[in-house]
């Protein structure tokens, strides 16, 4: 397989790179967005990272996130001293402000204090702060601690302060080092994103030249540059990722490029037509329709365990490309719309992060496949995805498709995947979808979507007792995936709902909604 590198949307020759070191929770996620909304290139690494790998880098900045663990409790996450010693501007948020001050010398976090959750206000103390030049004298910001720097490092001034923070922010301008004890990242932090822009473009220089219109320009080159006069695979799955690489490679190699469908039998209703039809239509590539649904209920027969299921189907999956490729006996590459937060869920770019759960486009495939990866999408988060699939010129019915797994609805029946269950799940599905768009929610709603559950239960249906399975619907609102909130859909709309799939699909008496939030769900069940 190609090395990751080789495929990366990042290209450094021609952007400055902000490195986020995760210290836990969701903190580092959300402010690599952050930085990316000022069009300088962001990128998650781990605290575990020594000085040496991080120099290697090259970075402009680092900001070292927030984390759900105290400085003072034994195996707190720490970071390599000799990083504040590199000369790269850092900015220390929350839990990075705290680990700043227990680190270098003569910093105090106090232990035991009141701590602040929520909302607080921010008062500026030092009229010669450089991270909160032109800002209000006092500032709502958003606060999430317990512990608090009581006395800065030496070198270091206390510049603002909150009731229950009196080192709320610290500069150190002489060694680039800036910390903040609340949240800048987050939307409750009334000039959280001055405070990212003062110090990635102002106070670190970092150039804003990461745009959808420079990536698009890297990667083609990358593409080009990779791929040579060989002869390209591109896996369709029918969602807005796959679509999107599948447009970014053609851009860079026009007709090298072949597309693959592959009809898993686990599609959404009428999804295979859509799908082959639109980018027939609409892009002009060259497609191979493969009906393989079959093949793959035959190999799930029998497995219910979600790892198994989902390694079942990236593996056949895979071998059906091979099968496939007809007359493209010099092809030896495949395209796949592996996203970032694919790669931090499957256990981070660099395989120490926590395995959530395995990725069909990254975690699935057979150590021994022949074809090797091209990922232009690596590096990016599903809108980001979005926006360069419309800078690409798809229209909105290929860019604003819900996401949709790689191994369909096969991780959305809970036990064994039969062709019976699959279509009972169709029909769930689609009148989940189609009351949502009638709703006018589709672009508030990240996902919604019917689940199968393992399980029946007793219900009343004509005078009759039945003992039927129940539908689960989930809808979420999130932005890239990483985090996600469950939706407050309208009672009537999920009436409306309920009462559709149990009069109009067969096998369903019942019908539950899902109000788990991510964490500590996922957003699939499997």
């Amino acid at each position: 397989m190609s090395d990751a590198s080789d495929t990366d949307t990042h290209d450094p020759a021609h952007n400055d790179t902000v490195l986020v070191v995760d210290f836990g929770a969701q903190y580092a996620q959300l402010i690599a967005r952050r930085v990316r909304e000022l069009n300088v290139y962001s990128e998650i690494v781990p605290h575990r990272i020594t000085a040496a790998e991080l120099a290697a880098k090259k970075p402009a900045a680092i900001i070292l996130s927030g984390g759900p663990k105290s400085v003072h409790v034994e195996g707190a996450p720490l970071l390599d001293p000799a990083i504040y010693e590199l000369g790269v501007p850092i900015l220390g948020i929350c839990y990075g402000v705290q680990l700043i001050a227990q680190q270098l010398p003569g910093g105090v976090v106090g232990r035991g204090m009141r701590g602040e959750y929520g909302r607080a206000k921010l008062t500026i103390t030092d009229t010669a702060s450089q991270l909160l030049v032109g800002q209000p004298a006092e500032q709502d910001v958003w606060m999430s601690h317990f512990d608090a720097v009581t006395t800065p490092p030496d070198g270091f001034i206390a510049t603002a302060s909150s009731p229950d923070a009196p080192v709320a922010v610290m500069e150190n301008a002489e060694r680039n080092i800036w910390g903040v004890q609340y949240h800048p990242e987050v939307v409750h932090t009334a000039n959280g994103m001055e405070v990212l822009r003062r110090f990635v473009i102002d106070l670190a220089g970092c150039r804003p030249t990461w745009t959808m219109s420079s990536i698009i320009d890297d990667q083609v080159a990358l593409i080009r540059a990779k791929v040579g006069s060989e002869r390209v695979i591109c896996g369709l799955s029918g969602g807005v990722d796959s679509a999107v690489a599948a447009a970014l490679v053609h851009k860079a190699i026009g007709s090298q490029l072949t597309c693959v469908y592959v009809d898993i039998g686990l599609m959404r209703k009428g999804e295979s037509d859509q799908v082959t039809e639109t980018f027939r239509r609409n892009m002009n590539i060259e497609l191979i329709h493969v009906d393989a649904g079959d093949r793959f209920f035959e190999r799930l027969a029998g497995v219910t365990e979600p790892e198994a299921k989902r390694k079942t189907i990236g593996e056949l999956f895979v071998r059906v490309f091979e099968e496939n490729v007809g007359g493209l006996t010099d092809a030896t590459f495949l395209v796949q719309g592996t996203l970032y937060p694919d790669v931090i869920e499957s256990g981070g770019s660099d395989g120490t992060a926590a395995v959530i759960k395995s990725h069909h486009n990254v975690g699935g495939l057979p150590d021994d496949m022949t074809l090797q990866l091209i990922e232009p999408l690596r590096s990016l988060f599903k809108d980001e995805v979005r926006r360069l699939g419309t800078e690409l010129g798809l229209p909105d019915e290929i860019t604003w498709r819900q996401p949709f797994p790689g191994p369909g609805l096969g991780v959305r029946i809970i036990g064994e995947v039969t062709p019976a269950r699959v279509a009972v799940l169709q029909e769930a599905d689609a009148i989940v979808r189609e009351e949502i768009r009638k709703a006018g929610l589709e672009r508030s709603i990240w996902q919604a979507f019917a689940v199968l559950a393992d399980i029946r239960s007793v219900g009343v249906m004509g005078d009759e007792r039945t003992y039927e399975n129940p539908i689960i619907i989930r809808a979420v609102t999130s932005d890239d995936a990483m985090t996600a909130d469950w939706a407050r859909l309208p009672y009537d709309l999920l009436e409306t709902m309920s009462s559709r799939i149990i009069n109009e699909v067969d096998g369903i008496n019942r019908v539950v909604y899902d109000i788990t939030s991510k964490p500590p769900g996922t957003i699939e069940w499997e």
